[in-house]
Formats: structure tokens, C-alpha cells, sequence
């Protein structure tokens, strides 16, 4: 098949670019480099426009049609921790057995290579269709903070009225239809200091919220399930508290709380639950969303809320259904059909804003955010002859 053949021919070129990406440090808010790095590959291989926006998302243009499509892919990264814990240098993308090594190499750097080049093998086989479909391909940014703010961005400002959005999330070369949301919640509560000596004196705020914590390990196991996303969840994942010395009883603590929404749940529904705890004191106690203002590398801050809705596309939605012939097409078998256990950019493009939204991407999501994070070199190619292909279907669609 021809496209296979281009996306082998940009095999060694590919491996390149997606270890330059991963030499590059990108975490949020830290992407300027690896910004530059997609433009430069961008500019090299033709494309109409390759630019940073406002925001600093890349984003690079492949023809100029009426029929908008979207391919996203993050190009920030979580931090690699203790580098002692990584069995290679996470900046090097190692190759071995197969398989490109590196911070970025699974979450979400492929995504960037795979779609660069598959817009480029589009252009390159199609020149009749540039007319009719413009395909922009986005290196967003900052989703690892606060996920689909820089897409968000990019559709609304950078582009606008787009059709369709593919996201790069790793899928293991399946089509994903959606996730559940999620959204951050601190619940803080008052107590009263007095001297370690007299506890009985104050009102330790650490034993207040024990007693809220225990109530949420319980509403965990309460929260719906659904057949396609999964179940609801609810976790304490952080708690501090302030006091006058290590000899003093705490007169304030606060927990944060990491809450996994399915369908039928919602942000309201969430903080609603909290408060109807048992152990829950409305005097007291405090519950909020937690709020996102952090500055990109151009210095400019978009307030929000951290609450990403669940989201879902129906199977028989025509752009699903483009995504599954498109890649029965390259794999020469059906792609499974299913969602994403993590959270992506989808929240935005298709929790918020209504775009129609699929996913497609080498990497699984199991190798994401590990010292394990590593992409198949085989699915790279795959990867780029369905993102060659996806436009076709596309422009099929009634």
C-alpha cells in the first residue's frame, strides 16, 4: 500500500525528530524549545503555515479547504523525578529492542512526530484534496497541568470553526471515543491551637478531617458505574496542615481530592456528595474546585476552574466510524474500539466545546508517566499512515 510505504520512508527521519523532541525538557510551561523544534520540522517539510499562537501552541497548516480537521498532540511532559530511578538517561531516547526510550516517548511526544508527518505524507499523495480539507496539526501545550487549556485556546482563537479533532493520546493503535472527566477539589477545615501538653485544650483540625477522609474512602465504593467509561472515583491524594510549631495541636488542615467523573456525574453532583458526608461540618469546613493561573512560556495566563467534563461519541458517529475504516485500512484488521483510562484534551474539544472527537496513537497508556515510557518504533509508522489516511475518510463523511 503506498501509504505505508511513505510512512516507511520517513521511518529514519521520524526516529530523529522524536529523540530531538525528547532531548528537549518540556515540562508545563517550559515548552519553548521543543516549540521551536516542531516548527522547524514543520517548516522543513512544507507546510502552508507553521507557527506559535498567542498562548504557545504550535500549530502548522496543511491545506486550505473549507473541511477543518485538528490533529492534537501535547507537547509538555511531567517532570522524570529521581533520575536515579530510570534505568537509561530519560533525555537520550534510547533505542532498543524495537523501542524509542524517554521522558515523552509514550505521553505524548510520538503523537507530535506521527502527525507532523502524517499531514506531510497527506499533502505529499493528495495535492487534488488541499482544496477542500486544511489540516492543522497542534502541539498544544500545558495539558499535564491543566488538560485541554492550550487546546482550548488553539480552537477558539487560533483557528476556529473547526469539524473534527483526533487526539494522539497513546491508544495502542486503537480508536478511543472518549473518557471520564475529572476535576480537583480541596476541602479544608478550622480547628483550634493550643500547647501540645493540653490537646484537650484545642480542636485539632487534623482529627476533624480524619474523620472526613475515612467518609470518602467510603464514597468511593458508592459512585456509579458505567459499562463503556467505567466507574466514578473519589481519592485523597494530598494533605497538609498549619500550625504553630511541632509542639502545638493544628488549627487548620486541608486535603486535596482527586475525582474521577463517569457519565451521569458532574461537578455539582461531585462537591454535593462531600458536603452531604456524615462528617462533614458546613461551619467548619470548607469544599471548593481548585483554580489553574499559571503563566505559559509567552507570560500569558488563562484563568480556570479545574474541572474537565466527561465525554463521550458515539460509536456510529460518522468521524468514529472515518476512524475505524481509516485505520482497518493500515492495520489490516478492525482497531478495538474503547476510551482512555487518563484524561486528555478531549475535555475541551469535545467536553466543552462539542467538537467531534477521537483518539489514535501509538504508546500505551500503562508506559505513561513511568521510567517505562517508550514507544514502539513499528507503531510510529502505523501511526503515521493512518494519520495520512484519517483526511480521505474524512472528507467522505455526508
Amino acid at each position: 500500500m503506498t501509504l505505508k510505504k511513505e510512512a516507511s520512508n520517513c521511518k529514519q527521519a521520524s526516529i530523529k525528530f522524536l529523540r530531538d523532541l525528547i532531548s528537549l525538557s518540556s515540562t508545563s510551561t517550559n515548552e519553548k524549545h521543543v516549540a521551536n523544534r516542531m516548527i522547524k520540522e514543520m517548516n522543513k517539510l512544507g507546510f502552508y503555515k507553521a507557527f506559535s499562537d498567542d498562548y504557545g501552541n504550535v500549530i502548522g497548516q496543511i491545506g486550505t479547504g473549507p473541511v477543518k480537521i485538528v490533529f492534537d498532540g501535547h507537547i509538555d511532559t511531567v517532570d522524570v523525578g529521581n533520575e536515579k530511578n530510570w534505568p537509561y538517561d530519560p533525555f537520550r531516547g534510547k533505542i532498543e529492542n524495537g523501542f524509542i526510550y524517554g521522558r515523552g516517548a509514550c505521553d505524548n511526544k510520538n503523537a507530535n512526530v506521527v502527525q507532523v508527518y502524517g499531514a506531510y505524507i497527506f499533502k505529499k499523495l493528495y495535492p487534488e484534496l488541499l482544496n477542500k480539507i486544511s489540516i492543522y496539526v497542534v502541539g498544544s501545550i500545558q495539558e499535564e497541568d491543566c488538560d485541554g487549556l492550550g487546546l482550548k485556546f488553539a480552537l477558539q482563537k487560533s483557528i476556529n470553526n473547526v469539524n473534527y479533532v483526533c487526539l494522539g493520546e497513546s491508544t495502542n493503535l486503537n480508536i478511543y471515543r472518549g473518557h471520564r472527566g475529572r476535576m480537583e477539589i480541596k476541602v479544608s477545615v478550622i480547628g483550634k491551637s493550643c500547647h501540645g501538653s493540653t490537646p484537650d485544650r484545642g480542636d485539632n483540625a487534623i482529627y476533624k478531617m480524619t474523620k472526613l477522609i475515612s467518609d470518602i474512602k467510603m464514597l468511593n465504593k458508592q459512585l456509579i458505574n458505567d459499562d463503556f467509561l467505567g466507574k466514578g472515583t473519589c481519592a485523597v491524594t494530598f494533605i497538609k496542615c498549619e500550625t504553630p510549631s511541632l509542639c502545638s495541636i493544628p488549627d487548620k488542615c486541608s486535603i486535596h481530592i482527586d475525582r474521577r467523573l463517569t457519565t451521569g456525574e458532574n461537578k455539582n453532583i461531585a462537591i454535593q456528595q462531600i458536603m452531604n458526608l456524615n462528617s462533614f461540618n458546613k461551619k467548619t469546613m470548607k469544599v471548593e474546585i481548585l483554580k489553574y493561573d499559571t503563566p505559559s512560556y509567552k507570560n500569558k495566563i488563562i484563568k480556570t476552574e479545574k474541572y474537565y467534563p466527561t465525554w463521550i461519541l458515539n460509536e456510529d458517529h460518522p468521524l468514529v466510524q472515518a476512524g475505524i475504516c481509516a485505520a482497518k485500512e493500515i492495520l489490516d484488521k478492525k482497531p478495538i474500539i474503547s476510551r482512555w483510562i487518563f484524561s486528555t484534551n478531549g475535555v475541551s474539544s469535545m467536553g466543552k466545546l462539542n467538537i467531534p472527537t477521537i483518539g489514535f496513537g501509538p504508546g500505551m497508556e500503562e508506559d505513561a508517566h513511568t521510567v517505562n515510557d517508550r514507544v514502539k518504533i513499528d507503531d510510529l509508522i502505523y501511526a503515521i499512515a493512518f494519520y495520512a489516511n484519517l483526511p480521505t475518510k474524512i472528507l467522505k463523511i455526508k
